[in-house]
């Protein structure tokens, strides 16, 4: 596995989410330069790397992956030798509301920046953001690997399916360095609200600092393989950094049941989560994987990785997280 040098450059397309903020940071630490885009770099908050410390270490440009002269002119800019493609509509239960956006913003993204890759500098060597959603509902509910079949069940996974086929076609036909990540569920404290985990922790929190309020989740039979986001950027960055482009499930092989991640945060906080959780079954998607399990052995493997955070330490970590940025939040206030 080659070492980046402090000379060069990398572009992270979506750098304004989870993972594009801790992309950034070990990147930074590395010796990289820099730069990321988001649709509206004037507009858009960029909370992740100011939460890091990073902002001001990141070049930002407007982009928008749909738009092929948008992409074009951003890598023709930058000159990245690496490009991390995180960017695209996130949210599994919006792609039901939104399929059109959701397949035109990761499909259709991803295939400009390949092209682009392609008119610019054939030698760029390219990351795309996979999904285990792509594996939908597996037989026996056994760990998922690179060889087993995609069965999407909502728009985001048809969407990410498409995209992660899309890469292997540019590598095999145009001998580009591309690879996809097939990235299992990954959580931080920089995660949105929308999503369940943070949902449920930031509840937790004010449920144990008097608000009476009821959480209230959908299905929480489900199982996920749940990692943490700074291990899996780790994985992306050491995808780019070896000798040949090949794909890599990326996930900890261990799952746990939504209602198995409450109990853990509601307990950190104190509470008997039953006193303070109703289900609503409004809240259902249309179709949603019971289990979810990678198997990670081809990355233990080849790339060395494992993950350092996983089962039950992911959300008791999230929670952990959540009362230091609250705490620091307070002091600042009372400066």
């Amino acid at each position: 596995m080659c070492s980046a040098a402090v000379s060069r450059r990398a572009l992270i397309c979506g750098v304004s989410g989870q993972d594009g903020a801790y992309l950034a940071q070990i990147l930074l630490a590395k010796g990289y330069e820099v730069w990321g885009t988001s649709r509206d770099a004037q507009k858009t908050a960029l909370q992740g790397l100011k939460s890091l410390g990073i902002l001001e270490q990141v070049r930002i440009l407007s982009m928008s992956p749909a738009d092929f002269r948008s992409v074009l002119q951003v890598i023709s800019t930058v000159q990245p030798q690496e490009i991390y493609n995180l960017a695209g509509q996130s949210s599994v239960g919006l792609s039901f509301g939104q399929p059109r956006e959701t397949v035109e913003s990761i499909v259709i993204g991803t295939l400009n920046l390949l092209e682009a890759i392609r008119s610019v500098d054939p030698a760029i060597r390219f990351f795309n953001a996979g999904s285990s959603e792509c594996f939908g509902d597996i037989a026996g509910g056994l760990a998922a690997d690179e060889n087993t079949p995609f069965r999407p069940r909502s728009p985001y996974a048809v969407a990410k399916a498409a995209a992660t086929w899309q890469v292997a076609v540019h590598r095999e036909s145009y001998a580009l360095f591309a690879c996809t990540g097939i990235l299992f569920n990954h959580e931080s404290p920089l995660r949105p609200e929308r999503f369940v985990t943070r949902k449920i922790v930031t509840a937790a929190y004010r449920i144990a600092h008097g608000s009476k309020e009821k959480l209230t989740l959908g299905n929480i039979n489900i199982h996920r393989d749940w990692g943490w986001a700074p291990d899996y950027v780790v994985a992306m960055w050491k995808m780019l950094n070896r000798d040949t482009p090949e794909d890599f499930v990326i996930a900890t092989a261990q799952t746990q049941s939504l209602q198995g991640f409450v109990e853990t945060v509601f307990d950190e906080a104190g509470l008997d989560w039953q006193e303070h959780v109703i289900t609503d079954p409004s809240m259902l998607r249309p179709s949603d994987p019971i289990v979810s399990r990678g198997n990670p052995g081809k990355a233990r493997a080849l790339l060395e990785w494992q993950p350092i955070v996983y089962g039950q330490e992911v959300p008791r970590k999230m929670y952990y997280e959540e009362s230091i940025v609250n705490q620091t939040d307070v002091g600042q206030q009372h400066v």
